[in-house]
């Protein structure tokens, strides 16, 4: 297997530590974080004027002669599968898919193949450069098998890093659409009683806890408020639909992103999302409510309707604001026409 060397030197004032110095002063062009830098070093791919060192805690000087030699991108594990995308964007560092329901994102031990990942994998075929060493798309956020809408995939080191950092920093654009059970409003008195929801001016509904797994179920996410990890989410009333407005259209905005929140959160408020079979959306709507056609194409709507509209972000290369809009997929569509009718 081909090897390709990387060499610069240490600049003045360095870290004494070697890894915190390489971390300093790799170019970055390289895309190699601070992980990938300490397996580089314990490896022995990494040699001080001409010397490998091993130990990461070892100790650099200004105008040492570093060399890194940088394995080849491996073929990764995961079959590629020629299965339809749909690819909204695309350039050299980055995908952007609007993702169908019912697709997984990753290969997991119950969804070995059909996922995202094949899909990408047949799709872009040797424009990837390489994550971490291995040729594959690089996910920097997923949605559930079940919620549609828009992903942004990294196809390099460098992309998947960029992403990676705006995805922690919360500085990503995330917009989705969902159909809730109720009307979430600030005129409603159990929702001010409910620890963790707040209102925001224009009726936007702030719902602040942190999440973390479910003590019994580990298929599912909890809401705590101690340990776990912090989430907010945002909420506005679109469109009520019934009498008295039984369903609702939202528009949900994330600031953080965990697993489930958006459905979690609406079901703590009490407002779950129509179909979800694992936080409680299937609820008997009351027969004179909604048309009988709605309240059965209620009924029937197998999973959490919800989808992920919008994605905007900082393009990771050039920095071009990105910005992208994605329509409803099918069922929801017609989900939403007979609650107009």
């Amino acid at each position: 297997m081909g090897t390709v060397p990387l060499s610069f030197q240490i600049a003045a004032d360095p870290p004494s530590r070697l890894d915190k110095a390489l971390s300093r002063d790799v170019p970055e062009a390289a895309s190699l974080s601070r992980t990938q830098l300490a397996r580089l070093i314990a490896g022995g791919l990494v040699t001080v004027n001409g010397v490998a060192l091993t130990d990461a805690r070892a100790r650099v000087q200004e105008g040492d002669r570093i060399e890194i030699t940088l394995p080849e991108a491996v073929e990764t594990y995961v079959t590629p599968q020629d299965i339809p995308l749909d690819v909204v964007y695309e350039d050299e560092a980055l995908v952007v898919v609007n993702k169908p329901p019912g697709m997984v994102v990753h290969p997991a031990p119950g969804s070995p193949d059909g996922t995202l990942v094949n899909a990408l994998l047949h799709h872009c075929g040797d424009t990837l450069s390489g994550i971490g060493g291995e040729k594959r798309p690089g996910i920097v956020h997923r949605i559930d098998k079940d919620t549609s809408g828009l992903l942004v995939v990294a196809k390099s080191d460098k992309a998947h890093h960029g992403l990676a950092a705006q995805f922690e920093a919360h500085s990503v654009e995330r917009k989705y659409q969902a159909l809730v059970n109720g009307r979430p409003d600030a005129a409603d008195p159990r929702l001010r009683g409910i620890r963790g929801a707040s209102f925001e001016g224009g009726n936007i509904l702030k719902i602040t806890t942190h999440l973390a797994r479910h003590k019994t179920d580990r298929q599912r996410q909890a809401v705590v408020f101690q340990g776990g990890k912090h989430a907010v989410t945002r909420a506005r009333v679109v469109r009520g639909f019934g009498s008295p407005e039984v369903v609702s259209l939202v528009e949900c905005w994330l600031e953080t992103g965990r697993t489930h929140q958006i459905r979690v959160h609406m079901a703590h408020v009490g407002h779950g999302l129509v179909g979800d079979p694992t936080y409680g959306g299937r609820r008997r709507l009351p027969s004179k409510a909604l048309s009988q056609n709605a309240i059965a194409a209620v009924s029937v709507f197998s999973r959490q309707a919800l989808h992920a509209a919008v994605l905007g972000f900082e393009h990771p290369v050039s920095s071009e604001l990105m910005r992208f809009e994605a329509e409803m997929p099918e069922d929801m569509r017609v989900l939403l026409s007979s609650l107009e009718n």
